[in-house]
């Protein structure tokens, strides 16, 4: 019975840790991220002073851009400028990344990911939306939302809580989380094309989280490529990613 005590104790401080800690470990901003290259923009929303990295282009036609729980944006900004040269581009920095003031929570990141599409909707008559990882939940959200041009999820998954679930087996994930990102629940309600770009060999968020969202869209609405070769964080040195990114653009 003491062992049996002590093993459980021992389990309920991990569960603690992991209920306390959640937050510091989903979102990762950078270290020493500074705004990088381009210009920057600030968006004032409540609670927060948004950096937003721009590469302003005259026109109707604007990309909106989503990045990973880990990444500083800036620095696909060359890459997108290169890929997409008649886009104006908006790149969000999320709260307490890069210049941006405040903490990350899910809600946040929602109701911030709106802002964005509001101004830069009031600007240009056409915003495709692109999301990356994490990124592909705030994105479909917004899609669910807000009429957007066409809708691209770079490594998406269903549901945060459900690839949780597959690296943390031992605890009661669906208990202790309190930023789930099912974008499973948004997907149904988007009417923009869709496409979802899935790396082969993505050991973050395997194919199968990426098949699952996939069917939760309208008939018609969404479909699905693999990169071959391609990891989770790699996915963007491939050819044919940014090949995939242009013809859906």
């Amino acid at each position: 019975m003491s062992l049996l005590a002590t093993i459980g104790a021992i389990f309920g401080g991990l569960c603690l840790v992991a209920w306390a800690a959640q937050r510091s470990m989903i979102y990762l901003p950078p270290r020493g991220a500074d705004g990088g290259p381009g210009e920057i923009e600030k968006l004032t929303v409540p609670g927060a002073r948004l950096a937003v990295s721009v590469r302003p282009r005259p026109g109707p036609r604007a990309l909106v851009y989503f990045g990973g729980n880990a990444e500083d944006v800036t620095y696909s900004l060359p890459e997108l400028t290169e890929a997409f040269p008649e886009h104006s581009l908006y790149l969000l920095h999320y709260r307490g990344y890069g210049a941006s003031s405040g903490s990350p929570s899910e809600a946040v990141l929602y109701a911030d990911a709106l802002a964005l599409f509001d101004r830069v909707s009031g600007q240009h008559h056409e915003v495709v939306v692109v999301g990356r990882s994490l990124g592909s939940a705030v994105a479909v959200r917004l899609a669910s939302l807000r009429p957007v041009a066409s809708l691209v999820l770079v490594t998406p998954f269903d549901s945060l809580m459900r690839v949780a679930e597959r690296h943390y087996r031992l605890l009661p994930v669906r208990w202790l989380l309190k930023d789930r990102f099912e974008a499973w629940r948004d997907a149904p309600r988007v009417s923009a094309p869709t496409l979802l770009i899935v790396a082969e060999r993505d050991e973050i968020a395997p194919r199968a989280h990426a098949e699952a969202l996939l069917g939760q869209f309208q008939p018609g609405i969404a479909r699905l490529e693999v990169v071959p070769g391609a990891g989770h964080n790699s996915i963007s040195a491939h050819r044919r990613y940014w090949e995939l990114l242009r013809k859906a653009i």
